[in-house]
């Protein structure tokens, strides 16, 4: 064994040993208990971030840890290869989009080796393989043949930069998701995938993730959006036509002042035919999402269309507003506006001067300030006719019934979920595997004819931004032309998990009997950021392979953990414009005092730098740390040593210098333990001594006690950062003991062996070469988790005591468990703090509880 710990010669021999051994392949064994462990899989961007190495370290520690308990766990990992870098790439470079797909995921895997990632990479997934999104077409095809796939003309999120269509899910903020580009509203025909149809199983499911962030499922839940509530129909005067709303609060139907419309309702789309100036108005909000974001900053708008409605109760004429914060994605596009006792209609009605008409009972003060904020509580209705007086929900059923016998109204449930757009109009996508015939005609491509493969002419077709259509198939009488559009590549990230199980079946999308040996996924970890995008659609996608018969569980993981962000300093400076130009830590110059403080920051041709403290690493801010470098440097155990114990995975970490230093120090002083006690092994023969038989059972006791902490922070609680600090805490406390008293360096080395087995998850190759060392003859990869033997966890034998005098604590000392009183009480007064406030007192009395506390009642020697 070398004396001085060297990573890289290490870290090279163990991956190559792994590599050689196939340690990590995986089949399915009946005899043992399934373990299947995933990551989400990543975009072969090129290079590696501190916030995939997090992800991914995670992932690792489980799948190690969850062999070491001896069960058969999969571990795979692929990429999800399509998408618009690849596509860019390949217009600004003038190579192929797969040459570049396919350089970036040579490099990047040879990144995820180095980090000594346990993953059976015979199990490897690229989805822009033909071989992989053959069986996605397939399944399109019988969707479509279910009725579950429809193509119409859409109003769609269009992004103008990446020239695409958008999911409802992809825009954020009214901008894309990817480039941050303002989308608007465009109508092209588009294909759609029925999610809506299993919106109640996709809400309701979630009730059955015990093990799911409560936050994850709330945003499901709440971009589900289930509403249960009434359309109620209004007729327009001196019009054919009618208006319905949609309501959940009946019991307010009496104070309606007017009735509001979104700008894309059919009637406004009707008046803007009429009118230039209700045109004008509506064409202001074709950009998507702007209802949401004017609500927001509260820059409602709206336009009296001058037509009325009429009220089927008080025979009254009411107003039709276009009004911004109304959206036509949501139940029927029109609602009715009772500002008393709703804060949107309320800002509204005080914007436009709309009469605001109180129908819940209300104290002076709440009248007297309705002009300063709504009333939102429940209580019996006033103002409100025949039905003063009722009680709110007596006056819900009550009116509600009055409207169902008018034939006016009928019990709704909607949705904020939509169908799922799958349109997507790039050329770096699986095809969708329909065709057209001369008469404009869709239909399904023959199963023979699959995959649908991409037409080599990419570059060409790229920047001549012409369609991407072959022809298929030609006779005399018909032509076909391929489908234009491709899926998007949530599609593919829908399944993978599920054909990481059978990734080599030829003979249909998964091995229905290798897919139900491994699902669902026992762990998955992800970013939070994928809630209502990835983590929505494979809910869903699983929920169609069962009812396919493919997998027979009803939800695809078990149980998810959301990791944090890895956050670092971000520097930047101000250009000729004022506008922030991003920079990286690299170009910083940070000037201190002698003390330490920051005097200034410059870069390095002079100008002012400023901070932006602890911000998500990313691209755009320059602030990521390359993992590389860091593995370079210090070793990939440092790096996952630091992931791991810098935070519960859950929470953000801080990147700092400081914490890899600390983590690589420690390993050392665990390479320098472990080659002190080869070498006492060896060449030192240990004499026999009196051993204090009370300090060996005492430190055993703390020992299994560690291990208990452990495996909980490891199995149930996933502290590693805990765990770590166990460790730590252990290896300090083995410091009572020496090599050279024979039993005690027995304890030593029962004590180290275990400690290197509970580490080997988190630093596996130092690990796997101190085992070897230490004499082990099998591969550590192999050995069982430590567990306790209760034969050799004695009692404890101490414990500690609470001093006070006249009941204020004063110390805590540890003592013999069972220690008389006598003794014990010998022990105390001659504790420098209980000695000082003994002095000029004298003891009137002790008040002792066995085992835990130990009260002197003392008086002035006066009294």
């Amino acid at each position: 064994m070398d004396k001085k710990y060297q990573a890289k010669k290490i870290e090279k021999y163990v991956q190559l040993y792994w590599k050689n051994k196939k340690t990590f392949e995986v089949s399915e064994n009946s005899h043992k208990k399934k373990y299947y462990c995933l990551s989400m899989l990543p975009y072969p961007s090129g290079h590696l971030h501190m916030g995939h190495v997090r992800n991914y370290v995670i992932t690792d520690v489980i799948a190690r840890y969850q062999r070491m308990l001896g069960k058969n766990v999969l571990h795979p990992m692929g990429w999800d290869a399509f998408g618009l870098p690849a596509e860019n790439a390949a217009i600004e470079s003038n190579i192929s989009p797969d040459s570049w797909t396919y350089l970036n995921i040579q490099y990047m895997k040879k990144q995820l080796e180095n980090l000594g990632l346990s993953y059976d990479w015979k199990r490897e997934i690229i989805t822009c393989n033909p071989n992989y999104y053959r069986w996605e077409q397939w399944f399109f095809i019988q969707l479509y043949k279910k009725g579950l796939v429809y193509r119409k003309k859409s109003l769609v999120n269009w992004c103008s930069n990446d020239a695409t269509v958008l999911a409802n899910e992809q825009v954020i903020n009214g901008n894309c998701w990817r480039c941050n580009t303002p989308v608007v509203y465009k109508k092209i025909p588009q294909w759609f995938i029925k999610i809506t149809k299993y919106a109640d199983e996709l809400l309701d499911g979630l009730d059955q993730l015990h093990e799911w962030p409560e936050d994850v499922k709330a945003m499901q839940r709440n971009w589900i959006g289930r509403s249960k509530g009434f359309e109620i129909q209004f007729e327009i005067i001196n019009s054919n036509k009618k208006i319905v709303i949609y309501t959940t609060r009946p019991d307010l139907f009496m104070g309606i002042t007017y009735i509001a419309i979104s700008p894309f309702h059919k009637f406004s789309i009707y008046l803007s035919k009429l009118n230039k100036n209700v045109k004008f108005f509506i064409n202001q909000f074709k950009r998507a999402n702007t209802l949401l974001d004017n609500e927001k900053h509260n820059k409602n708008v709206g336009l009296n269309t001058n037509c009325y409605v009429l009220h089927p109760f008080t025979k009254e004429k009411v107003p039709i507003w276009i009004a911004n914060y109304v959206s036509s994605e949501y139940a029927s596009g029109a609602i009715m506006g009772v500002p008393a006792h709703n804060l949107s209609d309320w800002n509204f009605a005080k914007k436009y001067n709309l009469p605001i008409k109180i129908v819940i009972d209300s104290t002076k003060n709440e009248i007297i300030n309705i002009l300063n904020k709504p009333i939102l509580k429940k209580n019996k209705l006033v103002n409100s006719g025949i039905f003063n007086n009722m009680n709110h929900d007596i006056a819900f059923d009550t009116i509600i019934q009055k409207l169902i016998n008018k034939g006016l109204a009928k019990k709704k449930i909607y949705f904020k979920l939509k169908d799922w757009c799958i349109s997507r109009q790039r050329y770096w996508g699986a095809p969708i595997p329909m065709i057209i015939n001369r008469n404009g005609q869709y239909n399904p491509v023959e199963e023979s004819y699959l995959p649908v493969v991409l037409s080599k002419k990419y570059l060409r077709n790229i920047k001549e931004k012409k369609n991407f259509s072959e022809i298929l198939k030609k006779d005399n009488k018909f032509s076909f032309i391929q489908e234009k559009d491709t899926f998007d590549t949530f599609i593919e990230s829908s399944w993978y998990y599920a054909r990481y199980t059978s990734p080599n079946y030829d003979k249909g999308m998964v091995d229905p009997d290798l897919a139900n040996y491994w699902l669902p996924v026992d762990q998955y970890v992800g970013g939070i950021e994928h809630a209502i995008m990835h983590l929505l659609y494979f809910r869903f996608f699983h929920k169609l392979m069962r009812d396919f018969g493919l997998v027979n569980s009803d939800e695809p993981v078990k149980k998810l953990l959301c990791q944090g962000m890895v956050l670092s300093d971000a520097f930047y400076y101000l250009n000729k414009k004022k506008q922030k130009t991003w920079i990286s830590y690299k170009e910083v110059i940070i000037n201190k005092d002698l003390k330490g403080n920051t005097v200034s920051v410059t870069d390095q041709l002079g100008r002012k730098v400023f901070i932006k403290k602890m911000t998500k690493m990313s691209k755009s801010k320059k602030n990521g740390v390359d993992p590389e470098e860091m593995i370079e440097k210090y070793g990939a155990d440092t790096v996952r040593l630091f992931i791991v114990s810098a935070a519960p995975p859950n929470i953000n970490i801080e990147w700092n210098q400081s914490g890899l230093i600390g983590a690589n120090k420690f390993i050392c002083r665990l390479w320098d333990f472990a080659f002190k006690l080869i070498h006492f092994k060896k060449n030192i023969v240990s004499f026999k001594k009196n051993v204090d038989k009370y300090k060996i059972n005492e430190f055993r006791h703390f020992l299994y006690e560690t291990i208990s902490k452990v495996t909980d922070n490891m199995n149930r609680r996933y502290a590693f950062n805990s765990a770590v600090s166990s460790v730590f805490k252990l290896m300090n406390k083995m410091k009572i003991f020496s090599f050279e008293i024979q039993e005690e360096k027995a304890i030593i080395e029962e004590c180290f062996n275990i400690i290197i087995k509970m580490l080997f998850p988190i630093i596996p190759h130092v690990c796997f070469i101190i085992w070897k060392k230490l004499g082990n003859k099998q591969d550590i990869d192999y050995t069982q988790w430590p567990v306790l033997d209760k034969k050799k966890l004695f009692k404890k034998m101490t414990t500690k005591i609470i001093l006070q005098v006249n009941g204020k604590f004063r110390k805590c000392i540890e003592v013999p468990i069972d220690l008389k009183k006598d003794k014990l009480v010998s022990i105390a007064i001659n504790e420098y703090i209980i000695k000082k406030y003994l002095k000029n007192f004298k003891i009137y009395r002790l008040i002792y509880i066995k085992n835990k506390l130990l009260n002197f009642l003392v008086k002035s020697n006066e009294g």
